[in-house]
C-alpha cells in the first residue's frame, strides 16, 4: 500500500511520517509512503502516480483537503481518503466526500493505527486477481476492477469499470470457482457473473451497474439475487455512508444515510432525489 500526506505544517507532518514508519516497523513493512506540503502538487502527482490511500489535511492555504477531495472524486477516484485536522466542523462536509475516516490532531498511533489496518486489508482483498489468456497474450484483472462477467458461445468476456473489454477463450465454468469464493460476486444467470459493488439497483430486467448497463436474473434466480443483494448492503462498509433499502414496486434503490448541517440524519434514495427521509 502507497500512502500520500498532505499537510502544509512541516512539524504536523513529520509527527505522521514518524507514525508511519512506526507502522512498518511494527506492522507492515510493505506500506509506503510520500509527503506533500500542499493540495495541487499531490493532485499533480496523482495524475502520473499511483497511491492507495490519501491523509489530508484539511486547512491548508490555496486549496484545503475538502476541496482537493472533491476535485479526486470528481475525477472518479474512489481511492480512501482520512482527513486529519484540529477542527470537528468539518466533519459533515468529510462525509460527502465519503470519506473512510476523520481524526483530530494531534495525530496519535493508537487512533491511525487501526484506520490504516483496516483499510490496508481491504486493499490487500481487491489486490486478488484473475490471470486471463486474451489473443494478445496473459493479462491479470484484479476483482475490483471486474464489473460483470459474460459468456457469449465459448468467448468469456470481462468488462471493467474503466469501460474496456476484455475477452478470453472458454467457459465460464474456467473462473466461476475464483470469482465467487469473493462474497461480492453473485452468479445470477448461467452466462453471467456479476460484482455486486459496482451494482447501483436491483429491478425485475436485473442488475443495473454503476455505469448503466444491466445484467439479466435469471427467473428462478431472482429471490437468491434479492436476498444476496440486500445482505451486500447491509454489510459493513468502509465508507462513512451507511447503505438502507427502499423498495418500490419490482425495485430495490440504495439508501445513503448522511448528517446534514442541523443534526438531522437524512436518507436519499441515489438517483432520486425527490425521495427523502429525516430522522433525528
Amino acid at each position: 500500500m502507497h500512502i500520500a500526506v498532505c499537510d502544509d505544517n512541516i512539524e504536523e507532518l513529520t509527527r505522521i511520517a514518524i507514525i508511519l514508519e512506526n507502522y512498518r516497523n511494527e506492522l507492515d513493512s510493505t506500506v509506503t509512503y510520500e509527503t506533500f506540503t500542499n493540495a495541487l502538487d499531490l493532485i499533480e502527482t496523482m495524475r502520473t502516480r499511483r497511491f492507495d490511500l490519501l491523509l489530508l489535511d484539511i486547512l491548508m492555504p490555496g486549496i484545503t483537503g475538502i476541496d482537493a477531495a472533491k476535485e479526486i472524486r470528481g475525477k472518479g477516484s474512489e481511492i480512501p481518503i482520512i482527513f486529519l485536522t484540529s477542527s470537528r466542523e468539518f466533519a459533515v462536509e468529510s462525509y460527502r466526500v465519503e470519506a473512510n475516516d476523520y481524526i483530530l490532531k494531534p495525530v496519535r498511533k493508537e487512533e491511525i493505527f487501526p484506520s490504516i489496518t483496516k483499510l490496508l486489508a481491504k486493499y490487500n482483498k481487491e489486490a486478488a486477481y484473475l490471470t486471463i489468456k486474451t489473443s494478445n497474450g496473459i493479462l491479470k484483472l484484479t476483482f475490483s476492477q471486474i464489473v460483470y462477467v459474460e459468456v457469449i458461445n465459448r468467448t468469456v468476456q470481462f468488462i471493467l469499470t474503466n469501460g474496456e473489454l476484455k475477452k478470453a477463450y472458454g467457459y465460464l465454468a474456467d473462473y466461476e470457482s475464483a470469482l465467487l469464493s469473493d462474497p461480492n460476486f453473485f452468479k445470477p444467470h448461467r452466462s453471467y457473473i456479476v460484482n455486486l459493488r459496482h451494482v447501483s439497483e436491483l429491478n425485475k430486467e436485473g442488475f443495473i451497474t454503476r455505469n448503466g448497463q444491466t445484467v439479466p436474473v435469471a427467473r428462478d434466480s431472482f429471490s437468491k439475487a434479492k436476498s444476496t443483494y440486500m445482505k451486500h448492503l447491509l454489510s459493513p462498509k468502509e465508507s462513512c455512508f451507511i447503505p438502507y433499502e427502499l423498495y418500490f414496486p419490482d425495485t430495490v434503490y440504495l439508501i445513503c444515510q448522511e448528517q446534514d448541517k442541523r443534526g438531522y440524519l437524512r436518507k436519499k434514495c441515489m438517483g432520486h432525489e425527490d425521495i427523502s427521509i429525516m430522522h433525528r
